[in-house]
């Protein structure tokens, strides 16, 4: 099965990493395999879809010190980190600050292949809603001031009639300015259009 995304897998063992590696190439994943945190932040760009698979314990930066330091770089990734049996209070800590799931180690295949599927579509519907998002601002931007005022007072349920008397224009100039705004958001209804309007939120 073709998984869209990189799985992101951070461990210093080779052993570990070979097996992994294989494990996920003969489930249709793709993987990218590092032997420390700090290759990975050198070498991740912001727009490669996926998550990352990472050891809790290696030399360097540990799996909790790349947490933060993704979280300080501002990048949203879905992080899955690998524990032994004694770190599981670590591991704990590592959910609070954001993890998407811990595992222990030796880890269930199938446990493991689950929540990485999991994570791997959680990225995938993040960035698409972040590109509908934008998409949509986009066309936010082609209103002018007035046209913006009239979607404000549609989202809030007002009628052209009332629009048009607070605003001090004709029902019709209402009528022209809403047909205007529903073809520059491409909007095909007035509940589409209500969503558009950033206020909504």
């Amino acid at each position: 099965m073709d998984v869209p995304g990189t799985v992101f897998l951070i461990d210093d063992d080779p052993g570990v990493r070979d097996s992994l590696a294989l494990l996920l190439s003969l489930k249709g994943l793709s993987a990218q395999l590092f032997a420390n945190a700090e290759s990975f932040l050198g070498s991740y760009q912001p727009d490669q879809p996926g998550c990352v698979l990472t050891d809790l314990r290696m030399p360097g930066m540990t799996g909790l010190e790349l947490q933060g330091a993704l979280r300080e770089r501002g990048l949203d990734v879905p992080v899955v980190v690998l524990t032994a049996h004694g770190d599981v209070a670590t591991a704990r800590a590592a959910l609070k600050n954001g993890a998407f799931d811990f595992l222990e180690k030796p880890i269930d295949d199938v446990m493991l292949l689950e929540v990485l599927h999991n994570a791997l579509r959680v990225d995938r519907e993040r960035r698409a809603a972040v590109t509908a998002r934008s998409s949509s601002d986009r066309r936010m931007e082609r209103l002018t001031e007035r046209e913006r005022e009239i979607l404000s007072l549609l989202a809030a349920g007002h009628q052209n009639r009332e629009i048009a008397a607070q605003l001090g224009i004709s029902p019709r100039t209402v009528e022209v300015h809403k047909a205007r705004i529903m073809e520059k958001l491409e909007c095909r209804s007035l509940a589409d259009l209500i969503r558009m309007n950033p206020e909504a939120d």
